[in-house]
């Protein structure tokens, strides 16, 4: 199958387009041929090493994590599916390798396409909405009333989790250019900040949550916004001890997961609130429960532009040189 690569860690230039073996399909498999994958920043940090330490996968590999199709094969045991199937899916950390013609996953990991989605649409939803549900839902139980403040709301986590946030009755703030303000007041925003005119932390109080999505200095400003008991969910931030524990990690790596995120978890202490790293992870049974609110409406993607699957490198750099306006830029299959 044709696939693009990473040769070895590194720049864009150790992603290249090659002939792979076709997956193998275990007996709990579902092989799907894919339509269509979206782009994101994990697809980055991975292909230049960021994340080594805690994902080591061994060279070369199929890039790519997110992705919408049909399904060509099925193992023996596999009950939820059928060969002809529409779905969409974000694989397990372990399988990825959605930039692809084909890829093999467990059915678990797997859900029905939304059926009011094209596959270019579809694929655009599983990394991120995965991430808005787990970190609102399942991370901050968020409930109706509450106030929460998620960062870059025009990027593809805000756009999906500013629609999630509004659905559980939350108090909607997030921060955005001037010029991308009307886009999520459209999708749900009660406030904007425009974070290039406005120091957010001087504005916004008593937040019961705050998504980051940026990590760095809004990271750390982002613990004065929180009420005492408040928490701060980051997937931009450093690894905590509980993440290493969740990822099984041996104790020289929790020692040093546990150092990365010292500084951060000893100020939230001091504000009298929490600090979460979030690594997202593969469930089918999740994105079952978004297709519900995608097929109604409550939640729709927003696609910042297709690209055909040969220029997946240009695709690639798109999202690496910030050229994305809002939401997920996406790779589809020609034929």
């Amino acid at each position: 199958m044709k696939a693009f690569v990473v040769e070895r860690y590194g720049d864009a230039d150790t992603v290249q387009a090659r002939e792979m073996p076709d997956p193998i399909v275990g007996d709990d498999d579902v092989l799907v041929r894919i339509h269509a994958a979206s782009v994101n920043p994990l697809d980055l940090k991975i292909r230049s090493g960021d994340l080594k330490l805690i994902l080591p996968y061994r060279a070369p590999f199929v890039l790519g994590n997110d992705l919408a199709g049909t399904v060509a094969a099925v193992g023996s045991r596999v009950t939820r599916f059928a060969v002809g199937d529409d779905v969409y899916a974000r694989p397990d950390q372990n399988r990825i390798g959605a930039f692809a013609e084909f890829i093999a996953m467990r059915q678990d990991d797997v859900a029905a396409k939304p059926a009011t989605l094209t596959m270019e649409e579809a694929a655009s939803i599983p990394m991120v909405g995965l991430t808005a549900w787990q970190a609102l839902v399942e991370r901050a139980n968020l409930r109706p009333g509450q106030k929460v403040l998620i960062h870059a709301g025009a990027g593809g986590v805000g756009t999906i989790a500013i629609q999630l946030a509004k659905h559980l009755g939350a108090h909607v703030a997030t921060t955005a250019s001037s010029a991308k303000t009307d886009l999520v007041k459209g999708l749900g925003a009660d406030v904007v900040v425009d974070y290039t005119k406005q120091a957010f932390e001087t504005v916004l109080r008593d937040y019961d949550v705050v998504l980051d999505t940026v990590g760095g200095d809004t990271l750390d400003k982002s613990l004065q916004v929180l009420k005492p008991g408040g928490i701060v969910i980051s997937i931009a931030g450093p690894p905590d001890p509980a993440f290493a524990r969740q990822a099984g990690a041996n104790p020289l790596i929790r020692l040093a997961v546990a150092a990365l995120s010292f500084r951060v978890r000893q100020r939230a202490r001091r504000h009298r609130v929490r600090y979460s790293f979030l690594f997202m992870r593969a469930s089918g049974d999740q994105l079952r429960q978004l297709t519900t609110l995608l097929d109604a409406g409550t939640i729709r993607p927003v696609v910042d532009r297709a690209f055909d699957f040969a220029s997946t490198r240009e695709a690639l750099a798109h999202v690496e040189q910030g050229r994305a306006k809002a939401g997920k830029v996406v790779v589809r299959m020609t034929s």
